[in-house]
């Protein structure tokens, strides 16, 4: 069975940075996985995308490929919300960098992976 897991748009932001193989390393830190991508966060990666240079494209479509569609409904307008929200739900851990959504979701107990400085994913159970 695979682990769904819930990308931020800073937590695919930083992959793309690190050049580490996605696949490779979550699969050697979780096992199977499917990954959720919320159309906020794809919307907030469209917008970070059109600021950057081209040689540092956020290979959107290839996320896109690599994701399921997850349909969720919020009232919440706000991503981080969104994502902690849903990851509180239904317990699922949320692949981020984000500080301030880190800090939320270790108070709920929420796992969140990271890339950590050595180019590969980390879990973090708790503060």
């Amino acid at each position: 069975m695979s682990q769904s897991i819930i990308i931020d748009a800073c937590g695919w932001v930083a992959i793309i940075d690190s050049g580490m193989n996605l696949d490779l390393e979550l699969e050697r830190t979780i096992g199977t996985f499917e990954l959720i991508l919320l159309d906020s966060v794809l919307q907030e990666l469209k917008e970070i995308e059109k600021t950057r240079p081209k040689r540092k494209s956020l290979l959107i479509s290839m996320l896109e490929s690599k994701t399921s569609n997850y349909d969720f409904e919020s009232d919440l307008s706000h991503t981080d919300d969104q994502i902690f929200e849903l990851a509180k739900n239904q317990n699922l851990p949320v692949l981020t960098v984000d500080k301030d959504l880190k800090k939320r979701l270790f108070q709920s107990s929420i796992k969140v992976i990271e890339v950590s400085k050595n180019n590969h994913f980390k879990i973090i159970e708790n503060l």
